[in-house]
């Protein structure tokens, strides 16, 4: 099949080349987001392969419906950017990658977490600027304190076993608790997590329940000075109820690999221009905070996961053979 890889960086290039190292399919690389106007990049395409922030819409559907496009393959576990109600009246098949390196995630909230205790990022910047005071950079032992999980799929119980490991007592809220869940994994209402937990990791996906679940609300009901991680959806956060908690001590920590409106930043070298989104560079200006790029899916396990599983899907849609990891619009 020929197939249209959008939002498409250097890396793709390199693992994707590898999975279809028999040339069984035709890949073609766009650096741009797929959106109205790139759509049109895709005419003549049977599938176009997106990322996290490419725009699949009804409006960017159709015209990948007009152009020939019959299949869309993510290339990554989360669909929420895709009308699937617009693709399934285009008959337009969608499919994603449901698990690609969950311990690549749930790792990188980890190091979000020790990050931000020990606070790595501002003692590296000293000593390189020859400053060795410890002013500043006070800690707080991971042993015994609680650690509130909110959503309880691989990735979060996957965080929730090695914050265990450091002798944290795990608290979790999801609304279909996992059975197979260790037995140190304890599931209560999420009032009761926002109030005894030190350290609250998301690990949700986004839905219509979920967006803004940690809101002015929400934080309130926390305790003072509580970490704040989120490796999963940026809109799951209200950015400016974080942004407020940040100014009056509520939160002490807050790490992000996710930012609800990372569509126009992340994925791009931007250090040239003005970022002109004050909302994030307000974020910016606390000490106490810790930004990363999406990068939490960033392994050399993940990528090549990632490759293998979209090919394998187009392979399966291709053929009618073997597992094709569908989405369809009572998913959404």
């Amino acid at each position: 099949m020929r197939i249209a890889l959008f939002s498409a960086k250097p890396y793709d290039g390199t693992f994707f080349k590898r999975a279809n190292k028999d040339k069984r399919h035709t890949l073609s690389f766009f650096e741009a987001r797929l959106t109205e106007d790139t759509a049109p990049l895709a005419a003549q395409y049977d599938a176009v392969c997106a990322f996290v922030n490419d725009g699949l819409d009804a409006s960017v559907l159709q015209q990948l419906h007009d152009g020939g496009t019959r299949l869309v393959a993510l290339r990554s576990a989360g669909f929420n950017h895709v009308d699937l109600t617009a693709a399934d009246q285009l008959g337009i098949t969608v499919a994603r990658v449901p698990a690609y390196s969950p311990y690549a995630v749930a790792e990188h909230a980890v190091a979000l977490l020790l990050s931000l205790n020990r606070q790595t990022y501002r003692a590296y910047n000293r000593v390189r600027e020859g400053n060795f005071s410890l002013n500043g950079l006070l800690g707080f032992d991971l042993h015994g304190k609680n650690v509130g999980v909110i959503g309880t799929g691989q990735i979060g119980l996957i965080f929730a076993d090695i914050m265990h490991g450091f002798g944290c007592r795990i608290v979790a809220s999801d609304p279909f608790p996992d059975p197979q869940a260790k037995p140190f994994v304890e599931y209560v209402p999420l009032t009761t997590l926002y109030a005894q937990a030190d350290i609250i990791s998301l690990h949700c996906p986004l839905t219509p329940d979920t967006h803004h679940l940690i809101d002015a609300e929400a934080i309130a009901q926390m305790k003072d000075g509580v970490m704040l991680i989120n490796t999963g959806r940026g809109r799951v956060v209200d950015t400016q109820a974080v942004i407020a908690g940040l100014k009056s001590g509520k939160i002490g920590h807050l790490g992000l690999d996710v930012y609800e409106e990372e569509e126009q930043l992340f994925f791009e070298d931007l250090s040239q221009g003005v970022i002109d989104d004050d909302q994030f560079m307000r974020l910016t200006t606390f000490h106490n905070v810790l930004i990363t790029g999406h990068q939490a899916f960033f392994t050399h396990e993940a990528l090549t996961n990632i490759a293998e599983t979209t090919l394998a899907n187009i392979d399966a849609f291709e053929s009618g053979q073997g597992t094709l990891h569908q989405v369809k619009a009572s998913q959404g």
